[in-house]
């Protein structure tokens, strides 16, 4: 029995990605198979921003490449890396004497997909260096970065990555800037329902009503433990204290808040958790200097949502709001 809007299981991909393409034709093109690049490519002086994931999380990642952000995604299929030998022909897409940085989400098989493809590449002369992303922390406070996921928190980095590249910066630099702002962010998801895969129907994940789920993994993998449903403003403040005691951010800290939906929670509920997120960080002695209320890495149907904090440096936030073009994230910018 059929509970989603598609075609034949083994096309969803394919035919996902080409009806992005089909509506930002302005923005985005093919630069492959599963391979999205900027419809108006950057100057080849610059560093090339790459990064690579399964598709099922949409927008994330395709939707992010742009002026400002991205210039290539790499696209698996639902909820699998791509494999490496796809995301070796976007890195010699990318071929550049500036270099590529690749950005990878920490899961096993987006690095394995990362590594191999770099040693070809590198066996290529192909300039390329990773940054992985290990936001997650619901692996325990403190627990190295090694075990922790990459979780939504790559799409700030992306577009901090994609202004200062825009900006002219070298790839030494660009992984300076990257691993000092991926050092300095904390994400922790919560699940208030269940999700399926779209190929199969199989139940990914199966709480029961009226139950939460803290620290849900980016594929509705189990997290930290299971309790009842609290109001808005306890569950706010919980993340919050969880998140500031990984983090540890010195008093008068400028930071980056970001609520992003995974699907089924609506935008009210995400309003509501911001603002007392937003109180608690200003109560602590902190200044929200940038913030963001949006899906922008989802689980298909999984309600719930992932709280992003990030300490910013002067330049995060200068890039944070310099200009992006892509289509889901836009920014006027200076």
């Amino acid at each position: 029995m059929k509970t989603k809007f598609i075609n034949e299981p083994e096309n969803i991909t394919a035919e996902l990605l080409e009806g992005y393409v089909l509506c930002y034709p302005e923005k985005v093109k093919f630069g492959g198979s599963n391979i999205i690049v900027r419809a108006r490519p950057a100057s080849t002086d610059k560093v090339a921003i790459v990064t690579l994931g399964g598709s099922g999380h949409e927008p994330a990642l395709s939707g992010f490449v742009g002026e400002g952000m991205l210039d290539c995604s790499v696209v698996g299929d639902i909820f699998a890396a791509p494999g490496a030998q796809r995301l070796l022909h976007a890195l010699q897409l990318f071929k550049r004497e500036s270099g590529i940085l690749l950005v990878v989400l920490n899961h096993s098989g987006d690095t394995m997909s990362a590594n191999l493809a770099c040693q070809l590449a590198e066996r290529e002369g192909i300039k390329v260096k990773q940054i992985v992303t290990h936001d997650d922390i619901s692996a325990g406070i403190g627990a190295p970065a090694d075990d922790r996921r990459g979780l939504a928190g790559c799409i700030p980095l992306y577009k901090i990555l994609g202004a200062a590249a825009e900006e002219g910066k070298s790839l030494d630099e660009l992984v300076e800037i990257g691993e000092r702002f991926n050092n300095s962010i904390a994400t922790l998801a919560i699940a208030t329902g269940q999700c399926t895969h779209p190929q199969n129907n199989a139940l990914i994940s199966d709480l029961p009503k009226g139950i939460m789920e803290i620290g849900m993994g980016q594929h509705g993998e189990g997290g930290g433990g299971q309790k009842p449903i609290v109001s808005a403003d306890e569950t706010a403040k919980e993340m919050v204290d969880l998140l500031c005691r990984q983090l540890q951010p010195p008093i008068r800290s400028k930071l980056l808040l970001i609520i992003n939906g995974t699907g089924a929670t609506t935008q009210m509920e995400h309003n509501i958790i911001f603002r007392k997120a937003q109180m608690e960080l200003q109560d602590r002695g902190f200044t929200v200097a940038a913030g963001r209320i949006q899906e922008i890495l989802t689980v298909q149907e999984q309600a719930g949502f992932q709280m992003i904090i990030a300490i910013l440096g002067d330049d995060h936030l200068y890039y944070l709001n310099s200009k992006a073009d892509a289509p889901y994230w836009t920014t006027i910018g200076r």
